[in-house]
């Protein structure tokens, strides 16, 4: 241990105002809060994470956390509280424990673990704040609402893609049936032309006979 003594002087005497005869550093420990404290929410919990500076390794493992949140709007002095059994920096917070649209704001501080005998320390600093809200769920009607929106969609959408498809047979069998009609009628515009030359071979016959 350590002694310390608190001197002063006044009027040109030294006096010993306090004295620690027996001070260990082991026993008056302070950390500096938690920093970059960080929340992410979904439906069915809150995860919140932190980290430590400045403390010595062998320390980290037998640090002890306090949580600390509430509503938004709401004072620190009815903000619920929670102790971790754990080292580690992170907490859940169940969704069932939070209210759905309503901001949340969170902080945590820590110290050295109560069930350490070799250390001992006294709460930190609180650190910064996190805000959070519950991701909420669908509910079933929103489910069924949307469904039923998109089999409205679906019937016209199947439809105007049927009759598309309809239309389009349609018009490529007219084409067809234009080029075979054109292709077979080929052959009637030369029978006016075999008449006239077959015309055209009995009168010059007839002269010849004549």
């Amino acid at each position: 241990g350590y002694r310390v003594s608190l001197q002063g002087n006044f009027f040109g005497c030294n006096d010993t105002y306090m004295t620690f005869p027996e001070y260990n550093p082991r026993k008056h420990i302070k950390l500096d809060p938690p920093m970059n404290i960080q929340s992410n929410a979904t439906a069915s919990k809150c995860q919140i994470r932190w980290s430590v500076w400045n403390v010595p390794w062998y320390l980290t493992e037998i640090l002890q956390y306090e949580l600390q949140y509430k509503e938004y709007r709401m004072p620190w002095e009815v903000a619920l509280k929670k102790t971790l059994p754990s080292s580690l920096p992170q907490v859940e917070i169940e969704a069932t424990e939070l209210h759905s649209g309503i901001a949340y704001i969170a902080r945590v501080r820590c110290k050295v673990s109560e069930n350490e005998n070799s250390y001992h320390s006294q709460w930190s600093e609180w650190s910064q704040t996190t805000v959070f809200q519950r991701a909420d769920v669908p509910k079933v009607s929103e489910k069924v609402s949307n469904t039923k929106t998109l089999q409205y969609l679906f019937i016209p959408l199947s439809f105007g893609t049927l009759l598309y498809l309809f239309w389009s047979c349609k018009l490529s069998s007219r084409y067809r049936c234009f080029l075979t009609l054109g292709q077979k009628a080929l052959p009637a515009l030369t029978f006016p032309r075999q008449l006239l030359s077959f015309n055209h071979s009995i009168v010059c016959t007839m002269g010849i006979l004549r």
